[in-house]
């Protein structure tokens, strides 16, 4: 039975049996499945490898019935984003694989921008540059969620706002391109967990960006030095601009979307 004929892995049992198992059956992990690895007590899901490539996610779902996600890889553990979880968010495939490993090493440290470049063109790189490629053309047309947060906002509140203001929009998570925030929201842990726990990625739009735009709500962000968060954000990623849900306030979070 070939290992790389699954697409995922859950097995309940002790790490190092697991890690005994399949350590003469793991190949590349760019082919490998995932592996998670849960307690006989079904506390812990510990992303075992493939952190990157589907376990991470998978010990995130399994947080849902009530399992702490033990999740290892360093930009995840320190809620940066990762080469990886930007192609996954923009429906592409990571053409120079290699790369990932500088890329993500920097990414540890500071952002770096994602630039889209629409052909006919030949671009030549740096070998510590990712290039994705669209898997299908078009990114998802969905839309953005914009949002800001009061310093040290809890995880649930975030969660709660995001799955208020979507129902209040008769929307869904399936209906999600993107979440948005600005760069000066990158440590606020509780916000990053939150959009991670649902299975989402957020960007956090740059200074000079978010004052570009002249979002239609007050905010007071002003005191920051910006025009707002979660308005500018959200148009900041959009297509069309447009905002289909102002700025609204959900206790300690603000929630706006844009088309």
């Amino acid at each position: 039975m070939a290992f790389t004929q699954y697409d995922a892995i859950i097995a309940v049992m002790a790490c190092g049996i697991a890690v005994r198992e399949i350590a003469p059956l793991l190949e590349d992990k760019w082919t490998d499945p995932p592996v998670v690895v849960v307690d006989a007590g079904l506390n812990y899901a510990i992303a075992l490898c493939g952190g990157h490539h589907g376990a991470n996610e998978l010990a995130m779902r399994l947080a849902q019935i009530g399992l702490h996600p033990v999740i290892t890889t360093a930009t995840e553990s320190l809620g940066r984003p990762s080469v990886e979880g930007i192609a996954q968010a923009l429906d592409c495939e990571i053409v120079n694989r290699d790369s990932t490993r500088a890329v993500n090493s920097h990414l540890l440290g500071s952002d770096l921008p994602v630039i889209e470049i629409h052909g006919p063109k030949v671009v030549v790189v740096d070998p510590d540059v990712s290039v994705l490629q669209k898997k299908s053309g078009v990114r998802k047309n969905g839309v953005i969620v914009g949002i800001g947060t009061r310093r040290d906002v809890s995880t649930r509140s975030v969660m709660d706002a995001i799955q208020t203001a979507l129902s209040e929009c008769k929307l869904s998570m399936d209906d999600v391109e993107l979440f948005a925030s600005a760069d000066v929201k990158a440590h606020e842990k509780g916000l990053i967990e939150a959009v991670s726990s649902i299975g989402g990625y957020i960007v956090f739009v740059p200074e000079e960006i978010i004052n570009s735009i002249h979002p239609p709500s007050d905010s007071k962000a002003s005191r920051l030095g910006l025009t707002g968060v979660c308005e500018p954000a959200a148009l900041a990623l959009s297509r069309e601009h447009e905002l289909i849900m102002k700025k609204k306030v959900y206790n300690n979070v603000t929630i706006a979307i844009a088309k």
